[in-house]
């Protein structure tokens, strides 16, 4: 892939399904300092995709920072990166799906949202171009179905920007975080692009360039979206919605378009549930081939050159989420694991050399300290199972080494089948 298609991956990851429905919760904690905790959750995402850029510059391998962690940290400290990945990201796929299934089928419920998975994991075994065009197809119309709502929503009569002021209402400072702790999840697309950086052309040039468009983008589009949101209903309208743009076009006079909108939230959870089964079958793959997970998950397919058994792996484990499990508590367990993956990234490259092209200090210590922050201002809820499964994970690694140190842990991998 070249700069465009490795940009579309991350934009068609950062706008997905969640545009749709995170300045609700994010207005319930923000009031009318939604815009600030928007630019907060950017300015986290920026040092993060600044953090991720460096080092997939100097380490161009699938598998993000799995493959960070472990080259500048130690072989522990990338697993629980990779494992957290996997983790939450199975999750975020799992809730893409429902989501998809609530706008557009709702009456087949947890099947269709099954059959969204697996109709999108035969899309990735065709390989990588053929995913970063059936994105850009979803991209773009969510990206139309957002600006008709905007300029539906700004163009007429009903957008009063007095509901912008600060000063009618302060949240807080644990209100403000958290609300950027939710909007921080809009952006965290743009790992996608890292993850694939075996499989773009010149990555020391193509990957910093393909993050730096896709967030700068998705940041232009998010503030549009939530200043028309925030403008016509008001905070207190906003945050008990519970379809965003579908009650501001109907509040700014066009109820019509509400079906309309209904169709690009059902995009855009294809769209975002594409680059995910994309981003966290690279991850297995990354970890089975270093004997991380089982080894036969390594194996990369002949013709079309993708880990295709990583990839129907975790198909199958989201159907089965989507089929059996109640997913609200699991949300907010993928923030948590989703920012600890950050965090090592960000303290992987505090570890970059000079002669590395290592970002300002500032970029990753502000990474680093934004992502503990906010992970901490998640709900015990969420941090409580979240600590419990890093340990299991960290455990399960001592035990699998203690096991090859004995010798009875065994399996050759092949890099193609």
């Amino acid at each position: 892939m070249g700069t465009v298609d490795a940009a579309t991956i991350g934009a068609g990851a950062m706008i997905g399904a969640g545009v749709f429905a995170v300045f609700a919760p994010a207005a319930d904690e923000a009031g009318a300092w939604l815009p600030v905790a928007l630019l907060i959750a950017g300015l986290v995402a920026y040092c993060n995709a600044t953090s991720s850029a460096r080092l997939a510059a100097r380490h161009p391998q699938s598998g993000g920072s799995y493959v960070y962690g472990r080259e500048r940290l130690g072989e522990l400290w990338g697993y629980l990166a990779g494992w957290a990945f996997i983790v939450g990201k199975t999750a975020s796929c799992a809730a893409m799906a429902m989501t998809f299934a609530a706008y557009a089928w709702p009456a087949g419920g947890s099947w269709a949202a099954a059959g969204a998975v697996v109709v999108l994991a035969g899309i990735s075994h065709r390989g990588i171009r053929a995913t970063a065009l059936v994105t850009r197809f979803l991209l773009v119309v969510v990206l139309v179905v957002l600006g008709v709502s905007v300029a539906v929503s700004l163009g007429g009569g009903a957008a009063q920007f007095e509901r912008l002021s600060l000063t009618s209402h302060w949240p807080g400072f644990f209100g403000l975080l958290g609300a950027a702790g939710m909007l921080f999840f809009a952006f965290a697309g743009y790992a996608r692009i890292a993850t694939l950086g075996a499989e773009v052309r010149r990555p020391e040039r193509t990957i910093p360039r393909a993050i730096s468009v896709a967030l700068g983008f998705v940041l232009l589009v998010y503030l549009l979206v939530g200043v028309s949101a925030l403008t016509v209903l008001g905070h207190s309208s906003l945050s008990e919605s519970s379809a965003p743009l579908v009650d501001t076009v109907a509040a700014a006079g066009w109820p019509s378009l509400g079906g309309f909108v209904r169709v690009g939230a059902a995009f855009a959870s294809l769209g975002a549930l594409l680059t995910l089964l994309l981003g966290v079958s690279r991850t297995v793959h990354a970890l089975a081939g270093d004997r991380n997970l089982p080894w036969f998950l390594a194996r990369v397919h002949g013709r079309f050159a993708v880990p295709y058994r990583a990839q129907w792996a975790v198909a199958l484990v989201v159907c089965v989420l989507v089929l059996l499990v109640d997913l609200p508590s699991a949300i907010g367990f993928s923030a948590f694991g989703v920012l600890v993956y950050y965090a090592i990234a960000n303290a992987s490259a505090l570890r970059l050399g000079p002669e590395e092209n290592r970002p300002p200090l500032l970029v990753p210590v502000g990474g680093l300290t934004g992502c503990v922050v906010l992970a901490f201002s998640l709900p015990l809820t969420s941090v409580v199972p979240g600590v419990t499964v890093l340990l299991a994970g960290g455990l399960a690694w001592l035990l699998t080494r203690f096991l090859h140190r004995r010798g009875w842990a065994g399996g050759q991998s092949s890099p193609r089948g």
